[in-house]
Order: C-alpha cells, then sequence, then structure tokens
C-alpha cells in the first residue's frame, strides 16, 4: 500500500498541475512546484494538510485580474497585509509595508518576476530597490508568497516575506487593450502567443502615460515588451524570453506640511519642478524544467541590464541656499545570475520523506555615485564608485509525514558574499567577505476536522550595501565613518493556524516575532538607508477568504505589528514609519451574466514618525472599485475608479528637517508627505481574438 504522504504528494501533484493549466506558468506545475507544498488562497485546492505555515499562499490569476491597481506594483497588495505605496509620483520604484516595516523600495521583501530577482543591491538610492513598473498585469498567471525567514530556497531580502510573479507562456487568447483616463492617462497593450516552429511565440507590447493630479504633471511615458519563445508544458518544457522597458519621468517629491497649512503651497505642487528621472531595463532568461513521477528539477538563468537617473530634492535649500539640494543618484548595473533546484521522494527510517536541494549563483556589476545638480545639471560630485558584487547560495531542505497528524519541514541554507569597491576616495576602496548559515524549522500538527496548526522557527538576513562594508571615510564631510555588518542576521518564530471551518471559507492566523541585528532606517535629507540599532517586531495577521456563490467571493484580511529598537537610547525606542495596522477589503463579482466587477477597501494606520513617538503620521483609507460589462465573449468594457470618496490623506508620510526660501538657515522640523491621487476613473476596452 502506498504511504499517506505519497498519496498527498499525487493528490497534490495531480491538484498542482490542473492549478498549472489554469495559470498557464512555466513552472507553477513544473520544477520545484510540482513536489513542493502550494497553497491556493480562493481556489479549490485545500490547503489544509497541503501548507507548511499560516503565512505561505498562492493567489490565481482570476484574482489578480479582480484587482483595481492604479499602478504594477499594487498587484502585490494581494498578500495579505502587504501595502504598496509611492512617494515620488509615477516611475520611481514603490514604498512597501508588510509586518511591522517601512520596507523603503523593497529591502527584506524578496521580489521576483518571472523567476529573476527584481531587488537591486547596492543600489544608488536604497539597498534592495524594487523597481515593478516594468511588469504588465495581463501576463502574470497567479502570485506566490511567503511571509517570515522559514523557507531555505529564499535567501537575501526575504526576512519579512517573498513575492513571487510568474509569466503566462500562453494565453488562451490574444489581447488587444486600450486605456484612458483622467489626469492625461494613456494605455494600449497588445499580446498574444501564436504556435512557432512547434512552440510558442509569447509577444506583448505595452505603451503608457500618465500625468496624475499634480500642478506640474508627472508626465510618466513608457514603453515596455516581452518575447517569449516556449516548447513543452508545465511540467517538462523550456523557454527563451527577452524583456525590454524604458520609462520617464517629472518627479512629485513628498512636500513639506508647513507649507501646506500656510497656504502657500497646494497638496499637489511641488518644490523643485525638476526632480524626475529615467530607467530602462533589458533582460534575457531561460528556463527550463523536467518532471518525472517522484523526481522535479528546474533551472533558469538571466542577464539584466539595468539603468537608472534620478534626481531628487527632499531638503530643498538646507544645505546649499543658492542653488538647492537636488541630487543625482545614477546606477548602471548588469547583473547575471543562475538558480537550479532539485526534488526527489524515498523512504527514510521508515517514513516518506521528500527531499529539495538547490543553489543559487548571482553577480553585480555596478557604476554609481552620488552627485550635487541644480536642474539636473551636475555641480559637484560626492561620490562614485564601482560595485562588484558576488553570492553564492546554495540549500537543503527535508519534508517528512512522522504521523497522520504531525509532519516536520526542516532546511539549512549557505550564503557567501564578496564585495568588491572601487571608490574615486582611494580610502573608501576595499574588499569584504562574509558568510551566513540559516537554519529552518517547521513542525505542522494535523489536520483535525480541516483545522492545521504550525509552528515555524528559522533565521535569515539582508545584505548590505557593499560601499557600507569597505567605507572609512564620510565622502561629504571627510569625517571618519563606521563600517556596516556585510549580512545583517534575522530571526524569526511564528505561530499559526489554518481552518476552513464552513464551505467555502479559508481563515488562516499567524502570531510572529521578528528580530534584526541591525535596522535599516530612512534618512531622508539624503535620499538612503543607512544600517541602525537592533530591532524586534511582533505582531498579528488574519486571513480571510469567502466564496460565498459561484458569482461572489470575499476577502477580508487584518494585520497589526509592534516594533521597537531593541536597545536603550535618549532618542526612544519607536522605529520611524514602521507600520503598526493594515485592514483591506476585498468584494467580486462575476458570472452575473455579462456583468463584473469589484471593490476594495484599504485601511492603512497611523506610524511613529520619529523614535520617541511624539510625532506621528495620520492613518489613511482609501476605496477603489470597476464595473465591467461582457458585450460579446470576445468583447468587454470596464471602468475603474480609484480612491472613490476623494480621501485628501497622505500616501506616505516623513518627519525630517528642510528649508524653504526665507526660512532660518537652521531649517524647520517638519512632515514631509505625498498625498494620495485624488478620485479619478478610467475606461478600457478589451477585445480578444
Amino acid at each position: 500500500m502506498p504511504s499517506d504522504l505519497h498519496r498527498a504528494h499525487r493528490a497534490h501533484r495531480t491538484a498542482t498541475t490542473a492549478l498549472a493549466a489554469l495559470l498557464a506558468g512555466p513552472a507553477w506545475a513544473g520544477g520545484e512546484q510540482v513536489l513542493e507544498k502550494v497553497v491556493v488562497i480562493g481556489a479549490t485546492t485545500q490547503p489544509v494538510g497541503v501548507a507548511d505555515s499560516a503565512s505561505v499562499g498562492t493567489v490565481t490569476q482570476k484574482q489578480l485580474e479582480a484587482r483595481t491597481v492604479y499602478r504594477p506594483g499594487e498587484l502585490l497588495e494581494a498578500t495579505p497585509g502587504l501595502v504598496v505605496s509611492q512617494h515620488s509620483g509615477e516611475g520611481k520604484a514603490n514604498q512597501f509595508y508588510l509586518r511591522g516595516f517601512n520596507l523603503d523600495h523593497g529591502t527584506d521583501l524578496r521580489t521576483s518576476v518571472d523567476g529573476m530577482l527584481v531587488n537591486q543591491r547596492s543600489h544608488a538610492h536604497g539597498q534592495g530597490w524594487t523597481d515593478l513598473n516594468f511588469l504588465i498585469p495581463e501576463l502574470a498567471t497567479g502570485l506566490r508568497y511567503k511571509k517570515g525567514p522559514y523557507d531555505a530556497s529564499e535567501g537575501d531580502f526575504s526576512s519579512a516575506g517573498a513575492v513571487e510573479i510568474r509569466y503566462a507562456e500562453t494565453l488562451e487568447r490574444g489581447i488587444a487593450s486600450i486605456g484612458l483616463g483622467q489626469n492625461g492617462f494613456r494605455r494600449v497593450l497588445l499580446a498574444d502567443s501564436p504556435t512557432f516552429a512547434g512552440g510558442r511565440l509569447l509577444y506583448a507590447l505595452e505603451g503608457q502615460r500618465n500625468d496624475g493630479p499634480f500642478t506640474q504633471p508627472d508626465n510618466f511615458r513608457k514603453v515596455n515588451g516581452v518575447l517569449r519563445y516556449s516548447r513543452g508544458d508545465a511540467a517538462n518544457g523550456w523557454n527563451l524570453t527577452g524583456m525590454v522597458y524604458d520609462g520617464k519621468w517629472n518627479s512629485t517629491d513628498q512636500i513639506p506640511k508647513r507649507a501646506v497649512d500656510a497656504g502657500t503651497l497646494g497638496r499637489f505642487d511641488l518644490i523643485d519642478p525638476t526632480d524626475g528621472g529615467r530607467a530602462q531595463r533589458y533582460s534575457a532568461s531561460g528556463a527550463w524544467r523536467q518532471t518525472s513521477e517522484t523526481t522535479s528539477t528546474q533551472v533558469n538563468a538571466y542577464v539584466v541590464s539595468q539603468r537608472l537617473d534620478l534626481f531628487s530634492n527632499f531638503t530643498y535649500f538646507l544645505d546649499n541656499p543658492v542653488d538647492g539640494d537636488q541630487f543625482a543618484q545614477p546606477d548602471r548595473r548588469t547583473t547575471t545570475a543562475a538558480n537550479a533546484r532539485h526534488s526527489w521522494q524515498q523512504t527514510f527510517l521508515g517514513r516518506e520523506t521528500e527531499h529539495q536541494v538547490g543553489a543559487q549563483f548571482q553577480n553585480d556589476n555596478v557604476y554609481n555615485g552620488l552627485l550635487n545638480t541644480r536642474a539636473r545639471e551636475t555641480l559637484s560630485a560626492t561620490r562614485r564608485d564601482h560595485i562588484v558584487q558576488t553570492s553564492v547560495g546554495a540549500w537543503y531542505q527535508n519534508a517528512t509525514e512522522w504521523t497522520k497528524t504531525f509532519r516536520t519541514v526542516a532546511g539549512v541554507r549557505a550564503d557567501a558574499y564578496r564585495f568588491d569597491v572601487t571608490s574615486d576616495l582611494a580610502a573608501n576602496s576595499g574588499t569584504a567577505r562574509a558568510t551566513k548559515l540559516s537554519p529552518k524549522l517547521n513542525l505542522i500538527f494535523g489536520p483535525w476536522d480541516k483545522t492545521e496548526l504550525y509552528a515555524n522557527v528559522g533565521t535569515g538576513f539582508h545584505s548590505n550595501d557593499a560601499r557600507g562594508t569597505v567605507i572609512t571615510t564620510d565622502p561629504k564631510t571627510g569625517d571618519p565613518a563606521d563600517r556596516v555588518t556585510p549580512l545583517v542576521r534575522s530571526k524569526g518564530f511564528e505561530l499559526g493556524a489554518r481552518t476552513s471551518p464552513i464551505a467555502g471559507l479559508q481563515t488562516s492566523l499567524a502570531l510572529y516575532r521578528l528580530d534584526f541585528q541591525s535596522e535599516l532606517v530612512f534618512v531622508g535629507d539624503a535620499g538612503n538607508t543607512e544600517a541602525g540599532r537592533p530591532s524586534q517586531r511582533t505582531g498579528f495577521e488574519l486571513a480571510n477568504y469567502y466564496r460565498l456563490d459561484d458569482w461572489l467571493t470575499i476577502d477580508a484580511d487584518l494585520a497589526f505589528a509592534k516594533a521597537r529598537f531593541k536597545d536603550v537610547a535618549p532618542e526612544g525606542n519607536r522605529i520611524p514609519g514602521a507600520v503598526e495596522g493594515v485592514a483591506s477589503v476585498a468584494l467580486a463579482i462575476d458570472n452575473l451574466g455579462p456583468w463584473f466587477g469589484a471593490v476594495q477597501a484599504r485601511w492603512f494606520g497611523p506610524r511613529p514618525l520619529i523614535e520617541d513617538n511624539s510625532v506621528r503620521s495620520g492613518s489613511s483609507a482609501t476605496l477603489n472599485g470597476r464595473i465591467g460589462y461582457k458585450v460579446s465573449p470576445s468583447l468587454q468594457i470596464e471602468l475603474e475608479g480609484f480612491n472613490l470618496t476623494n480621501r485628501k490623506v497622505s500616501a506616505i508620510d516623513y518627519f525630517y528637517t528642510s528649508r524653504l526660501p526665507g526660512e532660518p538657515a537652521a531649517g524647520v522640523d517638519d512632515i514631509h508627505f505625498h498625498p494620495i491621487e485624488s478620485r479619478s476613473f478610467r475606461v478600457t476596452l478589451v477585445a480578444r481574438f
């Protein structure tokens, strides 16, 4: 008789393969995903008895299509408890909030698209820079998330969580879409996947423009393209893919609250009209997968060339009363990476087990710097650097079912890094090396009556900026500078439960704690992050998905976090910008004749802005929605609305010192905020062929 674990594997493989056909993705049912436990939130696959923690899940393509997103990065908000924001209009990388973290532009949220890591290491503007403007939502076949440092396959930047989006290899039908909206919004998309030379040739071409409600329009313009050739199916096959992205924009950075309160500045005004930027991304990638009854293998490799020219001014006239404080952060990089993993099943000590091993390699060749500018013209250089950062990681994970109601998933990963910096200041040049060993353990109890309990513990890390690992002299002041720890340790612990108490309802609850050896803190007047004090976060997350009928589903999520520095300091122990409370409710309607639609309400709670908690941000609540009509099986029209209640709240808040013309030379301490865009509507016509 086959074991319960083997029966579960076969049942899981059947369900996952069916899901992969739905998602039409290259690896959701191929490679590691065939044997890996996949939790589908809102699909027919039963998560109880499959998941390894309460904080993992997969969001289906249909659910992603139901979301109303103002910008592509907001697609990640399908992850319960995750907030995606912006502090600089369009074009720039988003801000991310999760589990008590202000993740800035991506640090500690490992994000990958089609197997390629999006987080950029040792970036000119911020560690882990995650620019998702190249993402085409119509190609996304699903989203998978994991929170906490409990999975051995996830390395750098994954301590708070990891999010993966896969692109389709085959579209059910071609797509031709045109969208028009207020505030200068225009978008066109053409995509299809015809048969070609015994395989499929998927292509997609997107063009978009958006001005936003700002006094000086964002004038965000982007061109985006994907070309992919694939053969085989979701379990056995391969693909080759090329992607191109080019975006330009004017920045509408955060503005001082004092000027808005005094009436000298409008909510959608700006201080420096020459802020802005341009980003380019070119990638070539390939993936191969092979699956048998008891084994699976997956390999992918990619080369990404990226360029960013970013001009910002956060303090206005504080440092330079004559020319202003604008600075440029150019970044040129080529990233080469390869990943491989293999899974197999066998009997060990009379128990059926599943083994997974993997290896990861990445090399970043980076040229970046920090320049003082006026109206995008260089005045002087603070620093220029050439960085070569190389990492190798290897991991092993074992899943064993010891009894019918108890199983374990244990793993360990080892990472080695080399940082090589050549700076224009010789004292700041050098080489650093670091290694980190990260054990993981997951205990799963149940299921009992469609309920399962979890205990998860693990360690992880994030890498710091390579320049900080070898620095000796502050390039701006000439003062001695302290070096940062190359790889910063994180430790996580979580208790969770998942249950399906009634038909159609899936509920998960997680109680967690996450400690960091060193906290990355945003420095408003420098526009970057720096290593800081050790920290601890504790909190809970409650996620619910309820399918009431074939035509109505409800998502309801609630999260709370307590974030504190662990050491004692006179300034206090609150972590500036750390998110405390997040709540969201989303209703989706489909299969109601020709009509379909959705509505999403999101509450983003107040946050401390300085360490002693004497200055706090306000909360913000927004309501977005969409309604559509299927004119025919091949034609539909939909209307999207954003900030439907026209709330005048901020998307993000900081507290720091800045100076406007006529103010004291020492500047003024104040809240600086970026407003949420005013109510707007977009209409889109979609034809399928």
